[in-house]
């Protein structure tokens, strides 16, 4: 299929990209470039053997999408277009809901207007209510805590409002948990821009030089060691789960929504030895205060996606670390290495 991947340059994206390549699909990547670079369309041609289209872009522009979506003989479409930073959406709501919200109604509108009747939409597990009770399906309540979740979250209920009045569409929300790793060539891998919000890449400088140790906040968490326990997933077992919901939604309307996570939690520690088994060494770390908002633990129940898309994931927390490992150390400045 034709499919246009928004986002596409990004860290997930861009894995989708060259995941859908090697399932024969034809991949046009339509970005800003806000928080990624040219050179990864590049590295997307060495992984895959195949240049996809692109265009620099925004969503928001409802006549651009329109006209790509038309001129282009767009089949379908992957969503993964969003600022994703939480505490960052508490300093900039409006940024967080006009990009976020106010992109996907205009992809949305254009979709209709052209007969684009397939999307894949980039949720998150943040859509989730604070719970005590793990693991998390799909059926538990939501109640966003940050305006990040709350845009996912927003998005989650046009999309199921979009379904029951129009009953040609089909529409699939992926509530993600952790990804992480990067592609096994080495060639692709997350390449953040300002400042880091997750673990993963802030463990990957630290291995390489560039930060002098990780910060653990918080080690009285009643977990079985004390940090917060996650749920990790790789970014290629994430793009798979977007190949296996295409394949079940197009032509499935209404809406869908999975779970892609591993089903089972890791704790901060865990994470940090398992990198340091992957460089060779052990990484220095501090214990810092809890931060406002972390919960103890969560992890996905995966069972929907295993039992109606014969997806679940395949690759290990050991595989996580020694692919990014492989990505940072190879790049140790991203992409401008």
């Amino acid at each position: 299929m034709n499919i246009l991947v928004t986002g596409g340059a990004g860290y997930i994206g861009s894995h989708c990209c060259a995941q859908l390549i090697a399932a024969g699909h034809r991949p046009f990547i339509l970005d800003n470039f806000s928080n990624a670079k040219l050179a990864v369309v590049d590295h997307i041609e060495r992984v895959a053997g195949t240049r996809p289209r692109w265009l620099r872009g925004d969503v928001r522009d409802a006549a651009l999408v329109t006209a790509l979506l038309r001129d282009e003989g767009i089949e379908a479409v992957i969503h993964f277009v969003g600022l994703k930073a939480v505490g960052e959406s508490v300093q900039q709501p409006l940024a967080y809901y006009d990009n976020n919200v106010q992109g996907s109604l205009v992809l949305l509108q254009a979709m209709r207007e052209t007969g684009v009747r397939t999307l894949v939409f980039s949720s998150s597990a943040t859509v989730y209510s604070a719970s005590d009770r793990m693991p998390l399906r799909e059926d538990a309540p939501t109640s966003a805590t940050s305006p990040y979740g709350r845009s996912k979250l927003m998005v989650e209920h046009v999309l199921a409002d979009l379904a029951a009045a129009d009953p040609a569409m089909s529409l699939t929300a992926l509530r993600y948990f952790n990804p992480v790793g990067a592609h096994p060539s080495g060639l692709l891998g997350e390449d953040p821009e300002g400042p880091l919000n997750n673990l993963m890449p802030f463990l990957a400088q630290v291995a390489v030089g560039r930060r002098n140790q990780l910060a653990v906040f918080g080690n009285d968490y009643p977990t079985p060691d004390g940090t917060g326990v996650r749920d990790y997933i790789h970014v290629l077992d994430l793009a798979d789960g977007h190949l296996a919901a295409l394949n079940h939604a197009h032509g499935r309307p209404g809406l869908h929504v999975f779970n892609l996570g591993s089903g089972q939690g890791h704790s901060v520690l865990a994470l940090i030895a398992a990198f340091g088994q992957a460089c060779g060494r052990e990484l220095p770390y501090t214990i810092a205060p809890r931060r406002a908002g972390d919960l103890a633990a969560y992890w996905a129940d995966p069972a929907k996606a295993e039992r109606m898309l014969g997806w679940r994931v395949r690759r290990s927390l050991a595989e996580m670390c020694a692919d990014t490992w492989h990505w940072q150390s190879t790049h140790p400045n991203g992409y401008s290495s």
